[in-house]
């Protein structure tokens, strides 16, 4: 009787076999139990992190690849995470950024990042009901956040896990990580103030999101104290195409020339305010002032005198990676948060 083959015991030899490498295939080049290999590579907590680098590292080598269907019949879940965000977001700033740093938190985990988008005339609820309903995400990270986000108290009352990037009225109750923009538009007042800047265009986000209205309250607090005019654009925001903010800013500097200097939310902003100003005449950094915040340094590539504030963007996305974890592995437990709390730059 001719003898069987043997399993594969070493890293090449389990590359060079017919069949697709198993659990099997890893526990017989660890050394290590089935079960043991299986809790590895699902992150298990009692499993020693150098126990989980070797298992993943031995993975990766031999090409083991999880069946998603099994995963899901054995665990229920999806080993998914949905990044929903909006198509007509910040491109140039925040929107590359936080699905690259989402998509870092999850490596070397079991999870996968899935991001889904919603278009301008979809309701935003409707990506969020669909993976909730057809159970294809293990939970959700959304951003653009409103004070009562419908999709919040919809993901709360189905208790589903998810996490957010921005606060709403009920942040006690969910994960998220914010920037302090209302820290943000006190910094940005008072440095203008200081400049001798007393006229403020503010081109504010879209006034349905949170963040705009902590933006706006830090603004006209600050102008308050330091006696500045804070002007909020109307109908424009720091979402609004380019083209339309150059015009507004061009239009609104030729009917109010008193005006000195622009606070904008968003790169794009930004750089529409600058294009803008500068087709009057003007130039940034002497008639008339920018300044703004940037997820990446690069504005100051583009014209050295703005004046700009860093929002870690990259940090709140490996956050909410481990908050959406969290909260789908430990339900009860405290939700993760935090508030970046911006700083003045020394100029």
């Amino acid at each position: 009787m001719p003898q069987k083959k043997a399993l594969p015991e070493t890293v090449a030899e389990a590359r060079a076999a017919p069949a697709k490498p198993t659990l099997k295939t890893i526990a017989r080049i660890s050394g290590l139990a089935v079960p043991t290999v299986s809790r590895a590579l699902n992150d298990a907590p009692d499993i020693g992190a150098e126990t989980k680098k070797l298992i993943r590292k031995i993975a990766k080598e031999v090409g083991y690849i999880p069946n998603r269907a099994g995963v899901r019949l054995r665990t229920g879940r999806t080993n998914v995470i949905s990044l929903v965000m909006s198509t007509e977001h910040d491109v140039m700033s925040h929107t590359a950024r936080l699905i690259s740093s989402v998509a870092g938190g999850l490596r070397d985990t079991p999870y996968h990042l899935v991001v889904t988008p919603f278009f301008p005339d979809q309701d935003p609820m409707d990506p969020v009901r669909y993976i909730v309903e057809t159970g294809s995400a293990d939970a959700v990270i959304i951003n653009q956040v409103q004070p009562q986000d419908p999709r919040i108290a919809y993901l709360m009352e189905r208790h589903f896990p998810f996490a957010t990037h921005g606060r709403s009225d009920w942040s006690d109750r969910h994960a998220y990580y914010d920037f302090d923009n209302s820290a943000f538009g006190e910094i940005a007042i008072n440095e203008l103030a200081d400049r001798g800047r007393k006229n403020v265009l503010v081109i504010a986000p879209p006034a349905a999101h949170a963040y705009a209205q902590h933006m706006i309250y830090g603004t006209r607090k600050a102008a308050a104290e330091r006696g500045i005019n804070a002007i909020l654009a109307d109908p424009i925001t720091s979402d609004t195409q380019i083209d339309d903010v150059v015009d507004y800013v061009l239009q609104t500097l030729r009917s109010r020339p008193e005006i000195d200097a622009i606070l904008t939310a968003s790169t794009s902003s930004a750089m529409g305010a600058v294009s803008g100003l500068e087709q009057t005449g003007a130039q940034v950094g002497r008639e008339i002032d920018v300044s703004t915040k940037e997820a990446i340094p690069f504005l100051n590539l583009f014209r050295a005198d703005i004046l700009t504030v860093n929002e870690k963007v990259g940090a709140a996305g490996a956050f909410l990676a481990r908050a959406a974890i969290q909260a789908i592995r430990s339900p009860l437990t405290t939700p993760m948060q935090q508030l970046e709390i911006p700083l003045a730059k020394n100029r």
